[in-house]
């Protein structure tokens, strides 16, 4: 058993097709069916069906993937680390949208005078997306809007953000000193997409308040939702970053929530993750950025 067929089988199982993996790693179609095969016949299990044409992997091959998967990881970590000692190579970090947009940028120009050399690769995609990406080992260190319920992810709360609702200046809510969902659900309720984690918020609170509301507008673009509301189509709960600046500019006016909705904004990474001492570093910088703005 080598890491020669560790590799392999990561590929394969990536891309369901012992065709493709064998073209990513350039060697023939046969040298990677008989890895598979040396692995099955070294642990006496099956790990993919083989229907047709194409491969399917089995129960114990998805097991298998996972370990596999960290110790591929963990060898490239570790050549990473002996190699270049923690100066060169790259840092992966994944955002979700709100933290992508308003902080991270600001995290990254305080980051990049203490690793100069350090390649940091960045992805601003949904909080779902990014904790996938951390089990895959596709991202080293993530910044989500949630709390991961996964238990193969380890959080650390970082800096404090709320949602807050919005309607046109002119709205009739605007009127009340503070609002409920209750009364907001009364409007035609705009809203990001489902997968968001704000989006995953607020159903939360729908449901524990026994409201079923039907959303008018479904979107991934906030600021879509923001130039619908100042027009006066509906309402909405956003984060308070991306919505600051259209309120101070009271393109938008902001309601009181009778109960706020508050939440952390997190740090996640895998728990079997070697976090180099560049990832500490990072990790350090998010938690004081995060104490100077609470």
């Amino acid at each position: 058993m080598t890491l020669r067929h560790m590799n392999i089988y990561v590929c394969v199982f990536r891309h369901s097709s012992i065709t493709k993996a064998a073209g990513e790693l350039h060697l023939a179609q046969p040298s990677v069916s008989l890895a598979v095969k040396e692995l099955e016949d070294y642990y006496g299990v099956r790990l993919f069906e083989r229907i047709g044409r194409r491969i399917y992997p089995t129960e114990c091959g998805k097991e298998f993937y996972e370990y596999a998967l960290h110790i591929v990881s963990l060898f490239e970590e570790m050549e990473q680390k002996i190699r270049n000692w923690d100066t060169l190579g790259a840092l992966r970090i994944g955002a979700s949208i709100t933290i992508g947009t308003h902080i991270l940028p600001a995290l990254i120009r305080r980051y990049q005078p203490l690793y100069p050399d350090l390649r940091v690769e960045v992805s601003v995609r949904q909080s779902a997306f990014i904790e996938q990406s951390i089990l895959e080992s596709s991202i080293d260190i993530g910044l989500i809007e949630n709390t991961p319920e996964d238990p193969e992810l380890r959080c650390i709360p970082f800096m404090g953000d709320s949602l807050c609702a919005i309607t046109a200046p002119d709205h009739p809510l605007t009127e009340s000193a503070e609002v409920t969902l209750a009364q907001m659900a009364e409007y035609p309720f705009l809203m990001r997409e489902k997968g968001s984690a704000g989006r995953e918020i607020l159903d939360a609170c729908f449901s524990l308040d026994h409201l079923s509301v039907r959303p008018l507008w479904e979107s991934a673009s906030t600021q879509a939702i923001v130039r619908a509301v100042s027009e006066g189509l509906g309402v909405a709960v956003l984060p308070y970053l991306l919505v600051k600046k259209e309120i101070e500019q009271q393109t938008v006016k902001e309601l009181r929530l009778s109960h706020p909705l508050n939440r952390s904004l997190n740090i996640i990474f895998h728990k079997n993750k070697f976090l180099t001492e560049n990832m500490k570093a990072f990790i350090r910088l998010c938690q004081d950025y995060g104490r100077e703005k609470d």
